[in-house]
Protein backbone atom coordinates (compact mmCIF):
# COMPACT_ATOMS: atom_id res chain seq x y z
CA UNK A 1 0.00 0.00 0.00
CA UNK A 2 1.25 3.62 -0.53
CA UNK A 3 2.20 6.03 1.63
CA UNK A 4 -1.03 8.51 0.10
CA UNK A 5 -3.52 5.16 0.68
CA UNK A 6 -1.95 4.30 3.99
CA UNK A 7 -2.52 8.03 5.16
CA UNK A 8 -5.96 8.31 3.51
CA UNK A 9 -6.97 5.34 5.38
CA UNK A 10 -5.80 6.55 8.89
CA UNK A 11 -7.84 9.56 8.43
CA UNK A 12 -11.31 7.96 7.33
CA UNK A 13 -10.51 5.49 10.80
CA UNK A 14 -10.61 8.26 12.24
CA UNK A 15 -13.37 9.98 11.35
CA UNK A 16 -14.98 6.66 12.08
CA UNK A 17 -13.74 5.97 15.68
CA UNK A 18 -15.02 9.67 16.41
CA UNK A 19 -18.79 9.07 14.70
CA UNK A 20 -18.86 5.53 16.13
CA UNK A 21 -19.42 7.35 19.45
CA UNK A 22 -22.94 8.42 18.28
CA UNK A 23 -23.77 5.06 16.51
CA UNK A 24 -23.43 3.67 19.91
CA UNK A 25 -26.10 5.42 21.64
CA UNK A 26 -23.94 7.60 24.11
CA UNK A 27 -26.32 10.63 24.28
CA UNK A 28 -25.29 11.30 27.70
CA UNK A 29 -21.24 11.67 26.52
CA UNK A 30 -22.84 14.09 23.10
CA UNK A 31 -23.96 16.47 25.96
CA UNK A 32 -21.44 16.88 28.06
CA UNK A 33 -19.16 19.78 27.46
CA UNK A 34 -15.62 18.42 27.79
CA UNK A 35 -16.44 15.71 25.44
CA UNK A 36 -17.99 17.70 22.84
CA UNK A 37 -14.59 19.98 22.71
CA UNK A 38 -12.54 17.27 22.47
CA UNK A 39 -14.70 15.94 19.39
CA UNK A 40 -14.35 19.46 17.89
CA UNK A 41 -10.31 19.63 18.52
CA UNK A 42 -10.74 15.84 16.68
CA UNK A 43 -12.83 17.20 13.75
CA UNK A 44 -10.35 19.92 13.42
CA UNK A 45 -7.05 17.89 13.64
CA UNK A 46 -8.92 15.24 10.93
CA UNK A 47 -9.67 18.31 8.33
CA UNK A 48 -6.48 19.67 8.99
CA UNK A 49 -4.06 16.53 8.59
CA UNK A 50 -6.34 15.70 5.18
CA UNK A 51 -5.80 19.37 3.78
CA UNK A 52 -2.31 19.13 5.16
CA UNK A 53 -1.19 15.68 3.96
CA UNK A 54 -3.29 15.23 0.58
CA UNK A 55 -2.90 17.69 -2.56
CA UNK A 56 -5.73 19.34 -2.68
CA UNK A 57 -7.05 17.32 -5.84
CA UNK A 58 -5.89 14.47 -4.85
CA UNK A 59 -8.46 11.78 -6.15
CA UNK A 60 -9.97 9.21 -4.19
CA UNK A 61 -9.40 5.59 -5.38
CA UNK A 62 -11.42 4.61 -8.07
CA UNK A 63 -12.09 0.79 -9.27
CA UNK A 64 -13.29 -1.27 -12.65
CA UNK A 65 -16.60 -2.85 -13.13
CA UNK A 66 -15.08 -6.06 -11.87
CA UNK A 67 -14.82 -4.39 -8.73
CA UNK A 68 -18.84 -3.38 -8.71
CA UNK A 69 -20.83 -4.56 -5.22
CA UNK A 70 -23.06 -7.42 -6.06
CA UNK A 71 -25.63 -5.64 -3.51
CA UNK A 72 -25.20 -1.82 -3.02
CA UNK A 73 -27.55 -1.58 0.80
CA UNK A 74 -29.95 1.75 0.55
CA UNK A 75 -29.22 3.13 3.80
CA UNK A 76 -31.46 6.63 5.52
CA UNK A 77 -34.33 7.12 3.45
CA UNK A 78 -35.33 4.56 1.14
CA UNK A 79 -38.15 7.02 -0.68
CA UNK A 80 -39.35 10.77 0.83
CA UNK A 81 -42.77 10.78 1.56
CA UNK A 82 -45.10 13.39 0.74
CA UNK A 83 -47.62 14.18 -2.07
CA UNK A 84 -44.84 16.29 -4.04
CA UNK A 85 -42.15 14.18 -4.06
CA UNK A 86 -44.95 11.20 -5.06
CA UNK A 87 -45.92 13.13 -8.03
CA UNK A 88 -42.25 14.16 -9.20
CA UNK A 89 -41.79 10.10 -9.23
CA UNK A 90 -45.07 9.01 -10.61
CA UNK A 91 -44.23 12.00 -13.76
CA UNK A 92 -40.79 10.37 -14.07
CA UNK A 93 -39.44 13.52 -12.75
CA UNK A 94 -40.10 15.41 -15.82
CA UNK A 95 -41.59 18.43 -13.47
CA UNK A 96 -38.66 18.38 -11.06
CA UNK A 97 -36.43 21.01 -10.92
CA UNK A 98 -32.86 21.49 -9.07
CA UNK A 99 -32.71 25.13 -7.65
CA UNK A 100 -29.31 27.06 -7.59
CA UNK A 101 -29.35 29.85 -5.66
CA UNK A 102 -27.78 32.46 -2.58
CA UNK A 103 -24.56 34.30 -3.37
CA UNK A 104 -24.51 33.95 -7.41
CA UNK A 105 -25.07 36.25 -10.08
CA UNK A 106 -27.14 33.83 -12.00
CA UNK A 107 -29.67 31.57 -10.30
CA UNK A 108 -30.36 28.63 -11.73
CA UNK A 109 -33.74 26.66 -12.55
CA UNK A 110 -32.21 23.32 -13.84
CA UNK A 111 -34.41 20.10 -15.30
CA UNK A 112 -33.01 16.26 -14.86
CA UNK A 113 -33.17 16.69 -19.19
CA UNK A 114 -31.08 20.09 -18.78
CA UNK A 115 -28.20 18.71 -16.52
CA UNK A 116 -27.46 15.45 -18.78
CA UNK A 117 -27.09 17.90 -21.60
CA UNK A 118 -23.91 19.02 -19.77
CA UNK A 119 -20.83 17.87 -19.77
CA UNK A 120 -20.53 14.56 -17.28
CA UNK A 121 -18.08 12.33 -15.36
CA UNK A 122 -18.31 8.57 -14.32
CA UNK A 123 -16.48 6.92 -11.83
CA UNK A 124 -16.63 3.67 -9.83
CA UNK A 125 -16.02 4.34 -6.16
CA UNK A 126 -16.07 2.71 -2.51
CA UNK A 127 -18.91 4.30 -0.59
CA UNK A 128 -17.95 3.87 3.03
CA UNK A 129 -20.81 4.37 5.60
CA UNK A 130 -20.55 5.68 9.28
CA UNK A 131 -22.45 2.12 10.00
CA UNK A 132 -18.97 0.08 9.55
CA UNK A 133 -20.12 -0.93 5.87
CA UNK A 134 -19.14 -0.13 2.10
CA UNK A 135 -19.80 -1.08 -1.32
CA UNK A 136 -18.39 0.35 -5.05
CA UNK A 137 -20.73 1.69 -7.60
CA UNK A 138 -20.87 3.49 -10.77
CA UNK A 139 -22.25 6.59 -10.80
CA UNK A 140 -22.62 9.11 -13.41
CA UNK A 141 -23.38 12.55 -13.00
CA UNK A 142 -22.81 16.51 -13.63
CA UNK A 143 -19.04 18.24 -12.02
CA UNK A 144 -20.72 20.85 -8.84
CA UNK A 145 -18.21 22.50 -10.21
CA UNK A 146 -19.30 23.06 -13.62
CA UNK A 147 -22.97 24.27 -12.21
CA UNK A 148 -21.45 26.86 -9.88
CA UNK A 149 -19.26 28.22 -12.39
CA UNK A 150 -22.39 28.69 -14.47
CA UNK A 151 -23.81 30.46 -11.87
CA UNK A 152 -20.80 32.74 -10.61
CA UNK A 153 -20.17 32.51 -7.01
CA UNK A 154 -20.01 36.18 -5.04
CA UNK A 155 -16.61 37.11 -3.61
CA UNK A 156 -18.54 36.14 0.37
CA UNK A 157 -19.16 32.75 -0.93
CA UNK A 158 -18.05 30.02 1.78
CA UNK A 159 -20.60 27.40 2.07
CA UNK A 160 -22.49 25.34 -0.23
CA UNK A 161 -26.09 23.60 1.42
CA UNK A 162 -28.13 21.05 -0.23
CA UNK A 163 -31.77 20.66 0.58
CA UNK A 164 -33.05 17.47 -0.14
CA UNK A 165 -36.82 15.88 -0.39
CA UNK A 166 -36.31 13.22 2.55
CA UNK A 167 -37.35 13.69 6.16
CA UNK A 168 -35.85 12.10 8.86
CA UNK A 169 -38.26 13.46 11.34
CA UNK A 170 -38.37 16.62 13.81
CA UNK A 171 -34.92 17.99 14.19
CA UNK A 172 -34.03 21.76 15.49
CA UNK A 173 -35.82 23.64 12.67
CA UNK A 174 -39.31 21.22 13.65
CA UNK A 175 -38.97 20.01 9.66
CA UNK A 176 -36.73 16.95 9.79
CA UNK A 177 -35.96 17.80 6.05
CA UNK A 178 -32.29 16.14 5.57
CA UNK A 179 -29.23 18.71 4.21
CA UNK A 180 -25.62 18.83 4.48
CA UNK A 181 -23.20 21.03 3.30
CA UNK A 182 -19.39 21.41 1.59
CA UNK A 183 -16.81 24.61 1.74
CA UNK A 184 -15.63 25.50 -1.49
CA UNK A 185 -12.27 23.31 -1.86
CA UNK A 186 -14.65 20.06 -1.92
CA UNK A 187 -17.04 21.95 -3.82
CA UNK A 188 -15.01 21.73 -7.12
CA UNK A 189 -13.33 18.70 -6.33
CA UNK A 190 -12.83 16.63 -9.57
CA UNK A 191 -14.77 13.79 -7.81
CA UNK A 192 -17.37 15.96 -6.53
CA UNK A 193 -20.75 15.33 -8.79
CA UNK A 194 -24.62 15.58 -8.71
CA UNK A 195 -25.19 11.96 -9.67
CA UNK A 196 -28.59 11.08 -11.71
CA UNK A 197 -26.64 7.58 -12.93
CA UNK A 198 -25.81 4.46 -10.93
CA UNK A 199 -24.51 1.35 -12.65
CA UNK A 200 -25.37 2.35 -16.00
CA UNK A 201 -29.22 3.15 -15.68
CA UNK A 202 -31.05 6.31 -13.75
CA UNK A 203 -30.54 6.46 -10.62
CA UNK A 204 -32.85 4.38 -8.48
CA UNK A 205 -35.74 5.84 -5.83
CA UNK A 206 -33.87 4.56 -2.93
CA UNK A 207 -30.17 5.83 -3.56
CA UNK A 208 -31.45 9.17 -3.71
CA UNK A 209 -33.46 9.60 -7.30
CA UNK A 210 -33.45 12.05 -9.43
CA UNK A 211 -29.97 13.64 -8.11
CA UNK A 212 -27.72 13.04 -5.16
CA UNK A 213 -24.50 13.99 -4.31
CA UNK A 214 -21.28 12.45 -4.69
CA UNK A 215 -18.20 13.64 -2.54
CA UNK A 216 -15.91 10.58 -2.94
CA UNK A 217 -14.05 11.90 0.01
CA UNK A 218 -16.12 12.01 2.81
CA UNK A 219 -18.06 9.97 4.63
CA UNK A 220 -21.43 8.05 3.19
CA UNK A 221 -23.69 10.79 5.15
CA UNK A 222 -22.40 13.54 3.64
CA UNK A 223 -23.73 12.18 -0.29
CA UNK A 224 -26.82 13.76 0.50
CA UNK A 225 -29.99 11.96 -1.56
CA UNK A 226 -33.14 13.85 -3.33
CA UNK A 227 -31.18 16.95 -4.16
CA UNK A 228 -33.98 19.85 -4.20
CA UNK A 229 -31.79 22.75 -3.50
CA UNK A 230 -28.28 24.04 -3.51
CA UNK A 231 -28.12 27.62 -1.70
CA UNK A 232 -24.36 29.32 -1.37
CA UNK A 233 -23.96 31.05 1.33
CA UNK A 234 -21.66 32.73 3.49
CA UNK A 235 -22.67 31.07 6.29
CA UNK A 236 -24.74 27.66 8.30
CA UNK A 237 -24.89 29.39 11.39
CA UNK A 238 -28.99 30.27 10.61
CA UNK A 239 -30.00 27.37 9.34
CA UNK A 240 -31.77 24.55 10.69
CA UNK A 241 -29.31 23.77 14.23
CA UNK A 242 -26.56 25.97 12.65
CA UNK A 243 -23.87 22.84 12.05
CA UNK A 244 -23.93 22.31 8.66
CA UNK A 245 -25.98 19.16 8.42
CA UNK A 246 -28.75 17.33 9.25
CA UNK A 247 -26.74 14.73 11.50
CA UNK A 248 -24.57 17.19 12.64
CA UNK A 249 -27.37 19.32 14.08
CA UNK A 250 -27.47 15.72 16.14
CA UNK A 251 -23.68 15.37 17.05
CA UNK A 252 -21.83 13.99 14.10
CA UNK A 253 -18.89 15.80 12.66
CA UNK A 254 -19.18 18.55 9.88
CA UNK A 255 -15.92 17.11 7.98
CA UNK A 256 -16.14 13.48 7.48
CA UNK A 257 -13.24 13.14 5.46
CA UNK A 258 -11.70 9.99 4.37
Amino acid sequence: MSILLSRRRFLGLSAVGTSALFLNGCDRLTQNEDVQRVLEKAETLTETAQRTLLPRGALAREYTEADLSPVFKVNGTSAPDGEEYARLMAGNFADWRLVVDGLVRQPLSLSLTDLKRLPSRTQITRHDCVEGWSAIGKWTGVPLGLLLQSAGLLPNARYIVFYCADDLGATLDGTGRYYESLDLVDAFHPQTILAYGMNGVDLPVGHGAPLRLRVERQLGYKHAKYLMRIQVTDSFAAIAGGKGGFWEDLGYEWYAGI
